[in-house]
């Protein structure tokens, strides 16, 4: 009985949250997905007849390589956001001091700008003529503009710049949440400073580590606006083939086949992590 009026008490607040992921969320994905196993006609109008060719193509040929690149570039973007964004949550929360906060809030600063301004200005930066390469050019270093656009370690550097700040938010939090007597305990054992950081810190920040991944993974992943910006025409990725096929080639189907892929292959990544990473893991996104 008592379980029962808990449960009532909080049907007032899970109803509207559940009807609104129905609506924005369940209902969108069933639509993509009843597409996605359709065909186009000779004309391009979409014919209601069943078909998994769409899903075939996918992963053959040039689909099957840009999703590849995709999943690589999304986890070398993952890696690298982990090999700096944890040394520097580290160093925040171990030598800080008074200062914590302030240099969270110079972490996470830049994302408060608009999105499509701090591309254009990393752009800008690195640009034929950008700032870069007139320093260069005026010191002597270089004798020619160095062609660091329109190309795959360009689009690395700005899924790095863009999503950085969200690997390093979660560790933090795991790391300023550690119970310092665990530390002390360790060091009364006679544990090194390294054996303490593989059998006490990194074990116990492990759902930071897998919340940090699945924010940085995910939308490194689905990314489109990075590869246009900085990789042009050379460099394209899975959301570039999305918005490729649903606003330059009117195909809804594959590109609704596309994006049911990437969400799958999203769902998984996120079961994945969650269960490797814990509760902890899904407190850390939330």
């Amino acid at each position: 009985m008592k379980r029962f009026l808990t449960t009532q008490a909080y049907l007032p607040y899970v109803g509207p949250i559940s009807l609104w992921i129905v609506l924005f969320v369940i209902s969108p994905l069933g639509v993509i997905l009843y597409f996605s196993f359709l065909k186009v006609g000779p004309v391009g109008q979409i014919v209601p007849t069943f078909t998994l060719e769409n899903y075939l193509t996918l992963f053959k040929g040039a689909y099957g390589i840009i999703l590849l690149r995709s999943l690589l570039f999304a986890f070398g973007t993952n890696m690298i956001c982990l090999l700096i964004g944890y040394p520097l949550a580290y160093w925040i929360v171990r030598y800080g001091g008074k200062l914590k906060i302030t240099l969270l809030f110079l972490v996470i600063m830049p994302s408060w700008t608009c999105y499509l301004i701090r591309l254009y200005a990393l752009k800008t930066l690195a640009g034929y003529t950008g700032l870069i390469n007139s320093t260069l050019l005026n010191l002597g270093l270089i004798s020619s503009p160095l062609e660091m656009l329109y190309n795959p370690t360009a689009v690395i550097i700005g899924l790095v710049y863009s999503w950085l700040p969200f690997m390093v938010l979660p560790i933090y939090a795991s790391l300023d949440g550690l119970d310092p007597s665990l530390l002390e305990a360790a060091v009364d054992l006679g544990a090194t400073p390294l054996r303490r950081f593989f059998t006490v810190t990194l074990p116990l920040t492990k759902g930071g580590i897998f919340a940090g991944t699945i924010l940085v993974f995910i939308p490194s992943l689905g990314e489109w606006l990075v590869p246009l910006l900085l990789g042009g025409a050379k460099v394209m990725m899975v959301g570039n083939l999305v918005e490729h096929h649903f606003i330059k080639l009117g195909n809804i189907p594959m590109g609704s086949s596309i994006a049911a892929a990437l969400t799958a292959i999203v769902l998984l990544i996120m079961y994945l992590s969650i269960k490797v990473g814990g509760e902890e893991a899904l407190e850390r996104i939330i």
